[in-house]
């Protein structure tokens, strides 16, 4: 008698995406959305676009039979199961964002981050500015250049090394704990920036204040160059004692603790709704979010109309094309296919690390 096929370690459980509460909201009120939205949401999220109605409609065809699917079998043991197509929709679609994530973590781990100390920097902007984001999408874009180059030029100056190649991974985000729209960035920033030999130097102490400073007055130029600000607006909200732009530096990551580098880059990309902290109840008509934070201004639960959150959370959606995760300096891909190219061996070298002098 043949030897029998050793049984399967574990049992396939599609997920059921009908039963997720984001599911049911979409597919209950989107409709209805569409058709009260300029009148009643227009106002506070910016005009409809047509990329929502088309990331909703692939979102409730995700991980549904009905809607396709790819026939999986084991040449070994001949097992078969079905599995649905998922809608790949980044920053929306809870588990497909969670996929992407997991792939893009690893691919940091493994490729991309160096074995070097880094620090996650948060840079918020004020309510005022918040708007401008929401109807010129590429604009938070542009401000996440101002701050690598913000940052780049405040670890030149403190080092004294004017050559410094610093590596930065910027993520956009452009929701708050309750998935409200508060436009910011996450930067992944190495401590310090690698000279032309692959030497690494330290960040020295820095100051948070001048840095903020820096970056203030950088992003206000910056809307005065695109004319969204004149002159004498930019200057009076330099007199602002509390101006809202806001730079947070207080997570630093050791070169050894790669673990804790991926996890704070998964959080610095984390999806606009977090499934388990979202409660819908079609009979009340009524969606209940909880925050993330144990204090501050937007800490606790809020309950709210359907539609009210349905376009709260539509607006995340980013537009086609548009990048929502970049690189800057030692990590954009034009240096790291010179450095693969000029020494094949010393991507596995680790580098030099001294400090600062």
């Amino acid at each position: 008698m043949p030897d029998a096929v050793p049984a399967a370690r574990g049992v396939y459980k599609p997920r059921r995406p009908e039963a997720s509460p984001l599911f049911r909201l979409v597919s209950n009120h989107l409709h209805r959305l569409q058709t009260v939205y300029d009148e009643r949401f227009a106002r506070e999220y910016g005009p409809w676009r047509p990329v929502v109605a088309q990331v909703a409609d692939k979102f409730l065809a995700c991980g549904v039979l009905d809607h396709g699917f790819a026939r999986i079998r084991c040449d070994a043991c001949t097992h078969e199961y079905l599995l649905a197509f998922s809608c790949k929709c980044r920053y929306f679609s809870p588990s497909c964002h969670a996929k992407r994530l997991a792939m893009w973590t690893q691919w940091l781990d493994t490729t991309l981050l160096a074995p070097v100390p880094h620090w996650q920097v948060v840079l918020t902007i004020p309510k005022r500015l918040r708007a401008y984001c929401l109807y010129r999408r590429r604009l938070l874009g542009e401000i996440a250049r101002v701050a690598a180059r913000t940052v780049t030029a405040a670890i030149r100056t403190l080092t004294g090394e004017r050559d410094l190649a610093v590596g930065i991974v910027a993520c956009l985000q452009t929701h708050g704990p309750l998935a409200n729209w508060h436009p910011h960035l996450h930067l992944l920033v190495t401590d310090g920036g690698f000279r032309p030999d692959r030497t690494f130097v330290t960040w020295p102490a820095h100051d948070t204040a001048r840095l903020t400073e820096a970056f203030r007055r950088a992003v206000l130029r910056l809307f005065v160059r695109l004319a969204l600000f004149d002159e004498e607006q930019a200057a009076g909200m330099l007199t602002w004692p509390h101006s809202g732009l806001r730079v947070h530096t207080e997570v630093w990551v050791s070169e050894d603790d790669r673990a804790f580098a991926t996890r704070l880059a998964r959080y610095c990309a984390w999806s606009p709704v977090a499934l388990e902290r979202l409660t819908y109840d079609r009979t009340a008509k009524a969606v209940t979010y909880r925050s993330d934070k144990s204090d501050g201004p937007t800490a606790g639960t809020e309950t709210v109309d359907p539609l009210e959150f349905l376009a709260r959370v539509l607006v995340h959606i980013s537009d086609k094309g548009q990048v929502t995760t970049r690189y800057y300096g030692w990590y954009t891909n034009r240096p790291r296919g010179m450095r693969r190219q000029a020494e094949p061996a010393a991507a596995d070298t680790p580098p030099l690390i001294v400090p600062a002098t």
